[in-house]
């Protein structure tokens, strides 16, 4: 993975990731992260409308026992994050990105972080970003910006960043522009500022090719075309079209603009093979001269004996085989066991007779003139190689013969030889062979093979029993269909199935979203694999009878549940599947070996959570509609509808159901015993394939599936999880579609494992803890700012003043206080202060914009503030008092009094409710409106003792307080190191460049850092760069508050590899107390 995992939940806290109707998703698959425990925060401070939507009661039943719900684990709430995630097998949680940064780019779903993933691999980019930007006006297209900062000098250029990120990502998720940035802008709190990148502007990118201006009328009449659909000033003429940001789409509207303004049409291929403005005018003046000299002759019927034509299927065929010769994926093979008397010449005599009987067999696909032409023999003998392998030991053979066997299915062949069939026998012993039958799919399909076996069987019985041939002539062959389909399937007969096709497919998703193990290569490959499966003849049965319910067929049943598991899978509601159709739809055809298999795409719309048996009718519908309008070729299909191309894909869908319900022949020839066997040709034409066809013991099939996109253990969970789901239709069809069972027991109660956190709490609130942490180690230094410092005594007393101080100003439960200190030793005592009176504090950075200041303020409404500035906060309707030293001035009047004059040693009278507040802490909000989020004491005890024992902290630790008190990572640094008696010490006021940090740690000699990611992951680059090793005396790194990636760790692990140094990933929303789960990295 190109990211590191957030790991699984602490003490006491539950993670559900679930769909969007509040169930939960299966191990593998993306949903909304949702966390539950006694980390929640109380919701949001007079937002109560906010509150009721982001905490919401579970709906789904979480526990078969009670083993989590103890009393120290009550689950009745949860908090919707908005992150999407997805459990990995081990129970880690991998963060995917924000449920929100997902766009629509030209129709297709993106995922901001997987782009950034890629871009960040690049050896030259030290850390990437992406955002879709659409200008200020809302009247331009979405577009992918992607902002970096380089790791030298120079910067990589524009077009090997589109080249790189080529290699892995579709053409549509490449960024039409970027930007290059000395640095990221950072919050206070050391995250990326996404807000504060600047607007990309529209000159040209910096590119490979040097710029040269426009030479001819006809390039300047290009480039103002150019200049105008891209948005870019300045275009050169030797700029690639997409290194400018141009995408297929655009493309598209490029040739249409061009056939408006010159007489010469060029087509979309020209555009692809000359990108450049340069190339492009060359090809409209050669289109131009070649319009002006010649006319095209007039059509005329072909006589017999002339060129024969190949059929749209074959044409299709003949072209995917001159991009890929040596391709083995449109190879159809069967291997049989043979076991009894095999009579060799007279199998070889009966092959040879279907050969002779069906042309197709005897056919070549010559290329004339870039064209494709049949070359059909008069005569052709196919001699049958034995290969015998009794010289193996017997424990061998089969092994041998099953290699020989894939290696056969994956032979490429010459279409320029016929025949385009093969067969080899290898012999195991005296009486047992393997067949190996291999045929291409320009001559036959599924169908045909059934064909050749029932010719074969008849053709064998004959021979070896001296009968006369039973099989007559056949009145026409293939190519007569060939002709046939090419006169009539066109005019007003291709149209009105076209438009068929139009309308239904109209605005289809390009891509169905199933989530992947590995990224989506940049050009589709067909690594394939297989997973088979049985479903019982019971389940069979029900899904039989719902079937005749509904006057629906059990394909169709198969279907609406089989596009109801990938709705659930890629999270779409509108799901197009393909399916192979036989296209045998006319008598005179059944009984020929050719290509007619045609490709319907059945469209199911699954909003609204439809009922299954409703969605059953809507499927049944679809598909009888499908079957009126299957003569029009699936290459016509995608031809009229032109969907946006994309060569990491198939168009119209990636998807494909095969109901095996071919014609089978029952293999018998006289004094043989044979047996069909299952085939590995390791090639997949689909992101994804399942095969069913019926048995006497029920369905039986599997799925096909990339293997470069998915990894075997998912394709057995989805397995497993399809199972489930046909139980559950067969119990209930009535049921809705997104209510329907997926997850088997076993996963199930694995989840519930990996959430059984709960462990006792002590019933005291933290600032008690730390008292009587206090009281034991009174001398010991607790915090630390360059030579100013406090022991424990002496933080404890002054902590116990304020608290009688604020007693009396009225503070009490729930009653907030704001904290305008600046970071020393003073702010640590204010806040331990605040809690010993009951109350919670409210931060509030001086350094914070005056604005954003004034707005907490005035949304919080604390009972008073506690500054050392009195500036910070003057426009504060607040009272505000002033700590200088050991006086107390309070504002307006200046009234002055001394902390000396309260109580050092007793605290305050009073009892704290673990649910009453601790501190509100505010965090942007979606709408750019900051809102406060209410912790109660509950949340902040489980978490410092959780971190205590995570960061396994000791009285002889001393840690880094980076966060301002702004951040919540504040808190994880502040409080579990009192309560453990360690040394706080704090950072100076400047954030310190990553550069001085290892001086820093050997000065202060830190042993624990919390670093905001993105600040880490500037270290370790700058650690490499440098060549400096992490000080000795540091053991723990704890990272959080975005996403770490996967190379910057790797390089982490290299530059500590001898040391000690243990690294955690923390995960955690600020509703849920700074973090929800953690991720300790190996090494």
């Amino acid at each position: 993975a190109a990211t590191v995992p957030i790991g699984r939940p602490i003490a006491n806290t539950q993670t559900w990731v679930l769909d969007p109707r509040g169930q939960p998703v299966p191990i593998g698959i993306p949903g909304e992260l949702h966390i539950a425990g006694h980390n929640l925060a109380r919701g949001y401070l007079n937002r109560p409308e906010l509150t009721e939507d982001k905490f919401s009661v579970f709906s789904f039943q979480f526990s078969v026992d009670d083993s989590l719900n103890s009393e120290n684990c009550t689950l009745k709430t949860v908090y919707k994050t908005g992150d999407l995630v997805r459990y990995l097998p081990d129970g880690n949680l991998e963060f995917l990105g924000r449920v929100d940064r997902q766009v629509k780019i030209r129709g297709f779903r993106v995922e901001l972080s997987e782009i950034e993933t890629s871009l960040n691999r690049h050896p030259q980019v030290r850390e990437g970003v992406v955002i879709a930007w659409e200008d200020a006006a809302g009247l331009g297209p979405k577009q992918l910006v992607a902002y970096f900062t380089a790791a030298a000098e120079p910067p990589p250029t524009t077009s090997d960043l589109r080249r790189f990120l080529g290699e892995t990502l579709p053409e549509y998720m490449i960024p039409a522009a970027f930007v290059p940035l000395a640095q990221m802008p950072l919050t206070p709190s050391g995250k990326i500022d996404r807000h504060s990148l600047p607007e990309p502007d529209n000159l040209r990118p910096d590119l490979a090719a040097e710029f040269v201006a426009p030479r001819t009328p006809m390039e300047e009449l290009l480039a103002n075309v150019w200049q105008e659909l891209l948005g870019v000033e300045k275009v050169g003429v030797y700029d690639d079209f997409f290194e400018l940001g141009g995408h297929s789409l655009l493309a598209t509207q490029l040739i249409s603009r061009l056939r408006g303004q010159f007489p010469a049409q060029l087509s979309l291929r020209a555009l692809f093979e000359s990108p450049t403005i340069a190339g492009l005018a060359e090809q409209l003046t050669l289109a131009q001269q070649s319009a002006n000299g010649r006319t095209l002759p007039p059509i005329q019927p072909v006589p017999q004996d002339a060129e024969r034509p190949l059929s749209f299927a074959q044409q299709r065929m003949w072209f995917l085989h001159q991009m890929e010769p040596d391709s083995p994926e449109y190879n159809i093979p069967d291997v049989v066991r043979l076991r009894g008397h095999l009579d060799l010449p007279a199998l070889e005599t009966s092959v040879n007779a279907i050969i002779r009987r069906h042309e197709t067999l005897r056919t070549a696909f010559l290329t004339v003139d870039g064209r494709p032409q049949l070359q059909i023999a008069d005569d052709l003998t196919l001699a049958i190689p034995l290969i015998d392998l009794r010289h193996l030991p017997p424990a061998e053979r089969e092994a041998e013969a099953l290699r020989r066997a894939e290696a056969e299915a994956v032979r490429p062949f010459n279409l320029t030889k016929p025949p385009l069939l093969r067969l080899t026998l290898l012999q195991l012993d005296e009486e047992e062979y393997l067949a190996l039958l291999t045929m291409h799919h320009i001559v036959a399909d599924g169908w045909s093979m059934g064909v050749f076996i029932r010719e074969l069987a008849a053709g064998y019985t004959a021979v070896t029993q001296n009968q006369p041939r039973a099989l007559p002539e056949l009145p026409i062959q293939y190519s007569d269909f060939a002709w046939w389909q090419r006169n009539w399937l066109q005019g007003d007969a291709l149209e009105e199935q076209l438009a068929y096709w139009r309308e239904k497919l109209a605005d289809a998703p390009p891509l169905l979203e199933l989530p992947t193990d590995h990224p989506r290569p940049a050009v589709q490959t067909h690594r394939g694999a297989h997973l088979p499966f049985t479903l019982s003849a019971d389940l069979t049965r029900r899904l039989k009878e719902i079937s005749r319910q509904t006057d629906a067929t059990l394909f169709m049943t198969l279907l609406a549940a089989f596009q109801t598991l990938l709705s659930r899978y890629a999270r779409q509601e509108d799901v197009c599947v393909g399916t192979p159709i036989a296209n045998r739809n006319r008598a005179e055809i059944e009984g020929l070996i050719g290509f007619f298999v045609n490709t319907l795409t059945l469209r199911a719309d699954l909003s609204g959570n439809p009922a299954f048996t409703e969605l059953l009718r809507q499927v049944r519908e679809t598909t009888l509609e499908a079957y009126a309008h299957q003569d029009v070729p699936f290459d016509k299909v995608v031809d009229a509808l032109q969907p946006e191309r994309n060569m990491s894909h198939s168009p119209l869908f990636q998807v494909m159901f095969t109901w095996q319900n071919a014609p089978k022949a029952a293999i018998s020839l006289p004094d043989l015993r044979l047996e069909s066997l299952p085939v590995e040709n390791h090639v997949a034409n689909f992101d994804l394939t399942l095969v069913l066809e019926e048995t006497p013991d029920g369905l039986a099939g599997g799925f096909e599936y990339n293997a470069d996109l998915f990894a075997a253990k998912t394709i057995e969970r989805m397995m497993t999880h399809f199972q489930t789901l046909l139980a559950g239709i067969a119990e209930n069809p009535q049921t809705g579609v997104a209510d329907l069972p997926l997850l088997p027991e076993e996963e199930w109660r694995q989840m519930q494992a990996w959430n059984d956190t709960a462990v006792p709490l002590p019933d005291q609130p933290i600032h008690y803890l730390i008292a009587a942490k206090a009281a034991k180690t009174p001398d010991t230094v607790a915090v630390r700012q360059g030579a100013a410092q406090y022991t424990y005594r002496e933080l404890d007393a002054r902590a116990n003043q304020l608290a009688h101080y604020l007693q009396q100003q009225g503070v009490g439960p729930d009653k907030l206080v704001g904290v305008a200190l600046s970071r020393s030793p003073e702010m640590i005592a204010a806040l331990l202060g605040i809690l010993k009176a009951g109350g919670a504090y409210l931060p509030l950075d001086p350094d914070y914009p005056p604005e954003r200041l004034a707005f907490m303020i005035q949304d919080a409404q604390p009972v008073l503030i506690l500054t050392d500035d009195s500036q910070v906060v003057e426009s504060s309707d607040s009272r505000v008092v002033l700590l200088s030293g050991s006086q107390i001035v309070e504002l307006p009047d200046r009234h002055t009094s001394q902390l000396s004059d309260y109580q050092t040693t007793r605290l305050p009278d009073y009892s704290t409710n673990l649910d009453s507040l601790a501190y509100v802490i505010y965090t942007s909000g979606s709408t750019g409106q900051p809102k406060g989020v209410m912790i109660p004491h509950r949340g902040v005890l489980n978490h410092n003792l959780a971190a205590q024992k995570l960061f396994d902290l000791r009285p002889s630790d001393r840690v880094w307080q980076f966060a301002t008190i702004n951040f919540d990572t504040a808190v994880e640094e502040i409080f579990p190191t009192l309560l453990t008696g360690a040394t706080l010490v704090l950072r100076q006021p400047e954030l310190p460049a990553v550069t001085e940090l290892c001086q820093i740690i050997r000065r202060e000699e830190l042993t624990v850092l919390d670093l905001p990611t993105a600040y880490w992951h500037e270290w370790v680059y700058e650690l490499a760069q440098s060549d400096t090793a992490v000080p000795n005396c540091l053991r723990l790194v704890v990272v959080g508050g975005d996403k770490a990636n996967a190379a910057e760790l790797r390089l982490w692990q290299k530059i500590t590899a001898d040391t000690a140094v243990t690294w955690l990933n923390t995960y955690g929303p600020t509703e849920t107390t700074i973090i929800a789960t953690s991720y300790q990295a190996d090494g």
